[in-house]
């Protein structure tokens, strides 16, 4: 299990929210988790849900995070990523 701070902007709104990483190897099988912490939200961002999945390929590191703000808004993008050493 890990927990991975986020600041930035989604769709133009700002603030920070933690993502828990929950992974799992079994034999052949890997599973990973990530969530969006309940309550993590900060500025723009309280009230945030949601999931994100890591897609393979290329050598390159890509997300798919689907979040959402309140009752209706839901929002998805893909997110490229850069290491920090």
């Amino acid at each position: 299990m890990a927990l991975e701070l986020v600041t930035g902007a989604l769709n133009g709104k700002r603030g920070s929210f933690i993502l828990q990483h929950k992974g799992s190897m079994r034999r052949d099988a890997y599973r990973l988790d990530v969530t969006v912490v309940p309550d993590s939200g900060t500025d723009q961002l309280i009230g945030i849900a949601g999931t994100m999945t890591i897609i393979p390929g290329g050598g390159k590191r890509s997300y798919d995070l689907s979040t959402r703000l309140g009752e209706s808004e839901h929002e998805t993008q893909e997110v490229q990523a850069a290491s920090r050493g």
